[in-house]
């Protein structure tokens, strides 16, 4: 124990004496430099395997997509600079934006952007769909390529928009040798380039201008629209500590945080020098993850009783504080307050210990150890974690939480081992609004059997069916599906849905330009 705390300090020393250090070079150095402390540090560089917001909000500086949501969350092209579709909808044509480069200064082509989608249909949820209906992928000319279905497909180009946090990004053909691993070399075409000499794991990310970049002529809207870089660098600095990012905020060592801590937030809204903000309108997600594949939970009994366990209310004030403007309680799987936030089936939700306890006895649970991996370094995940673990063991479940960094977390809950050899039964996490309101990206509601799916592998044919339906459902069908899909996903519980929240951002008041998006950007700031 005395080894694990010194490490941990000494990554807190190091990350603050990151910070300290920049605010020093700041008075030197005639590059305007936006310093940031992300969310976390991304614990996977290639942001099609990736399935954290950070992976994904690294993945949008370096890399495009063919479409990109705006901050109303319609599709627009990004790298395409014309498509069309025949009468039967069998015959997709896209066409490339002239000037498109590689960071290395090679043209992106066809066969790149080809190679890119064939591979992210392997992997991604909604590229899966696609590929179900594929005939055939070809270019046409250097520029321009057909995607031709079997059947039709409505949702094209939304789902090619949208930010699954396995988002569709266009890489090099030859850095795809191996579609079924992770890419490493971070070499992409967006706006920033990735500076690999300067990663230190753990502390530190760099990424600057790319000054090769062609953005587009259209007005930045969330991800959507002209990516114009106005810095010449952006540096990531890795803070764990939520107190120590807050002080090098308000000294002016850095002048972005992610993801302040919300015991801090009354803190730092006193400084006029500070601005909170939240640029997401869609609320959080929040996810009590179960692994489908062990005992108890993979039986629909024990996973029913975590819903007559878990009270939302205590469980958000722990990780969000007693300021309900940032937090509500919903048992939608589909966010409350969007357009499809229904929570019909969960009418009875809520502690219920005696119901919780026979659901329990039904399963055949006894009383086995139950692990739970968690993290402090994002305060918020840690707090309500920690929270819901306490509510499962007043009840019966023996749930023991093993703590490590977020980038030892992840691993470990992308694992389909035993819960005895490495693996896990429990895992409490958030999903972006914009990704979980709707049924055809809501990465948890994806209940395919092949265990290619988001992390907790549920499989459920009916559940798979309906949601299937309801995506090639025309708009005037689709309310009596979603009721019937979401009847069945209270039943069968993939995970349990641990309320919403909204989670502003804090930044220096010298900075302009900071857009509302579906995730952060760092495009389109200026900093005075």
């Amino acid at each position: 124990m005395v080894n694990v705390a010194l490490h941990r300090r000494d990554v807190l020393a190091g990350a603050t004496a990151l910070a300290v250090a920049g605010g020093a070079n700041a008075q030197t150095d005639a590059r305007k430099i936006l310093r940031v402390v992300p969310q976390a540090d991304p614990p996977i560089l290639d942001p099609v395997f990736g399935n954290s917001t950070i992976a994904l909000i690294h993945g949008t500086m370096i890399y495009e997509s063919l479409f990109a949501l705006d901050s109303k969350l319609q599709p627009h092209p990004q790298m395409v600079s014309t498509w069309s579709v025949s009468n039967d909808g069998l015959t997709w044509r896209f066409a490339l934006r002239d000037g498109l480069k590689f960071h290395d200064g090679a043209p992106v082509t066809t066969a790149d952007a080809i190679a890119s989608m064939q591979r992210w249909m392997g992997i991604d949820t909604g590229g899966r769909r696609i590929a179900a209906v594929t005939d055939k992928m070809a270019p046409t000319e250097t520029n321009t390529f057909e995607w031709r279905l079997t059947h039709p497909y409505p949702n094209m180009v939304l789902t090619l928009a949208s930010l699954p946090a396995r988002f569709a990004a266009v890489m090099r053909a030859a850095d795809l040798k191996e579609p079924g691993k992770p890419i490493s070399t971070a070499v992409g075409s967006g706006p920033f380039r990735f500076v690999h000499a300067e990663r230190v794991s753990g502390a530190k990310i760099v990424y600057e201008k790319n000054h090769d970049y062609i953005p587009r002529s259209e007005p930045p809207d969330g991800l959507a629209g002209g990516r114009i870089v106005k810095v010449d660098r952006v540096e990531w600095n890795i803070i764990p500590d939520p107190s120590t990012a807050a002080l090098a905020l308000q000294s002016g060592e850095v002048d972005f945080v992610e993801k302040p801590s919300f015991d801090l937030i009354p803190t730092l809204a006193k400084n006029p020098q500070i601005k909170l903000r939240v640029i997401v309108d869609l609320a959080s997600h929040g996810m009590l993850i179960t692994n489908w594949l062990y005992p108890p939970f993979n039986d629909m009994h024990a996973r029913q009783a975590l819903a007559y366990i878990i009270n939302q209310e205590e469980a958000l004030i722990g990780g969000f504080g007693e300021d309900r403007q940032w937090w509500r309680t919903c048992h939608s799987y589909f966010v409350c307050g969007s357009p499809y936030g229904t929570s019909v089936g969960t009418e009875d939700f809520g502690p219920n210990p005696e119901r919780a306890k026979r659901l329990l006895q039904e399963s055949g649970y006894k009383g086995e150890k139950l692990i739970f991996p968690s993290t402090h370094d994002i305060s918020w995940l840690g707090q309500t974690a920690e929270v819901l673990a306490l509510q499962m063991r007043g009840v019966g479940p023996n749930v023991e939480i093993l703590w490590h960094d977020w980038a030892t977390t992840v691993p470990i809950v992308n694992k389909q081992d035993p819960p005895d050899k490495g693996g896990w039964n429990l895992f409490y996490t958030a999903g972006p609004g914009p990704i979980m309101f709707n049924p055809a990206t809501n990465l948890g509601t994806d209940m395919s059997c092949d265990r290619k799916n988001f992390i907790g592998w549920p499989c459920d044919e009916t559940a798979e069916k309906l949601r299937q339906s309801w995506v090639e459902a025309d708009e005037a069908a689709r309310p009596a599906l979603l009721d019937k899909l979401h009847r069945r996903l209270a039943e069968v519980q993939p995970y349990l849905v641990v309320g919403q929240s909204y989670q502003p951002v804090a930044h220096r008041a010298n900075l302009a330009g900071v857009l509302s998006s579906p995730v952060i950007t760092y495009w389109n700031i200026d900093k005075t």
